[in-house]
């Protein structure tokens, strides 16, 4: 039974990108084959060459919105972090906030920007640093207005800057619509028009569905155990049209292709009827795909590389076999691939 420590690998602080590449699409693409665990480099401009025909690609159209707060508490002037993790009804929001031993119910505090002040109210004190915070505005203006003009992009903490400017257009896939996220599916920052062009013109099919990423995509794994890991689930969408398609696409023996960790998620949640046919669903996806999970849906996936002693390594070892993964990350590793959320991707057929 695997543990925690066999997905652990070296990699130097240099290979962590800062930045996104220059250009969507610029990005380096290693190609791994799940069966024999043959390596192939490539770019991602070249996608469609290893693609074929008939396949269903599968995207997150889900949209970040600028969820990190900066403000002061009320009346010391200390200043205050604070990450919406999770909306529970028109004002009231599950939180990281820092610091958070002055952060006890009771405490207030206000973000101010480029709009009116954003006035917050500590609710309730949780574990590891969560709070519940009541947020409104002296105008009874909208909350998402306000929060989308005077927040953060909530960068990944391993990108060790400010966010800027431009990471609101670049922290961000080209289809993304549905707002909700707290980070990107990072595997779909890589896509232009040109490469979806591509591939349309190649005979591959592509779908949407959402997923709102939320606080278990940076979620520590605390315990050697892997099993005693809790994923936290994730709001998701597959419409009535997107299981139609996946369930032609299985029918016919087409690949099924998910474009991110977050997809795969989301797919590998659905039901399937005794029938074969994939059922709709608005749910949370909570599974924790690890070493020993049966694939249903997913043949093929696009991701890109992830944190040592991270769930979404696991997820992708559980896809290829954990040697083949970590072979091909020593791989990247020798040849100065760039990790994480602006860095190179893989496709693993």
């Amino acid at each position: 039974m695997s543990s925690l420590s066999d997905f652990d690998f070296d990699l130097p602080e240099a290979l962590i990108a800062q930045e996104p590449s220059e250009s969507r699409g610029g990005s380096r693409l290693l190609v791994l084959d799940r069966e024999s665990g043959a390596i192939e480099h490539s770019s991602f401009s070249h996608l469609q060459d290893h693609l074929r025909a008939g396949d269903l690609l599968v995207v997150n159209n889900t949209k970040v919105f600028p969820a990190r707060l900066l403000g002061r508490r009320v009346p010391s002037g200390g200043a205050v972090e604070c990450l919406l993790v999770r909306q529970i009804d028109e004002q009231t929001w599950e939180a990281l906030m820092h610091p958070g031993q002055k952060l006890k119910p009771g405490s207030h505090v206000v973000f101010e920007g480029a709009s009116e002040p954003l006035h917050g109210e500590v609710l309730g004190q949780h574990f590891h640093g969560r709070r519940t915070v009541r947020l409104w505005t002296d105008s009874g203006a909208g909350l998402a207005d306000v929060i989308d003009t005077i927040g953060h992009i909530p960068l990944p903490p391993y990108i060790k800057r400010d966010d800027r400017p431009s990471d609101r257009e670049r922290y961000q896939t080209i289809y993304a619509r549905e707002r909700g996220s707290i980070a990107a599916p990072t595997a779909g920052l890589h896509f232009t028009d040109d490469i979806l062009a591509a591939l349309a013109a190649r005979g591959i099919d592509r779908i949407e569905l959402t997923l709102h990423v939320g606080y278990g995509t940076f979620k520590p794994m605390r315990d050697e155990a892997l099993e005693k890991h809790v994923v936290d689930p994730e709001r998701f969408i597959v419409s009535d049209e997107a299981a139609a398609a996946l369930t032609r696409a299985r029918q016919e023996t087409r690949r099924i292709i998910a474009v991110g960790t977050t997809t795969v998620r989301a797919l590998e949640s659905l039901t399937i009827g005794a029938d074969g046919a994939v059922e709709a669903s608005r749910s949370g996806a909570h599974v924790f795909i690890r070493p020993g999970h049966e694939f249903r849906l997913v043949n093929a996936m696009i991701t890109n590389f992830h944190l040592p002693r991270s769930s979404l390594l696991v997820l992708v070892a559980a896809f290829a076999g954990r040697e083949r993964v970590l072979d091909a990350y020593r791989d990247a590793v020798a040849r100065g691939y760039r990790f994480y959320s602006y860095g190179d991707a893989m496709f693993i057929g």
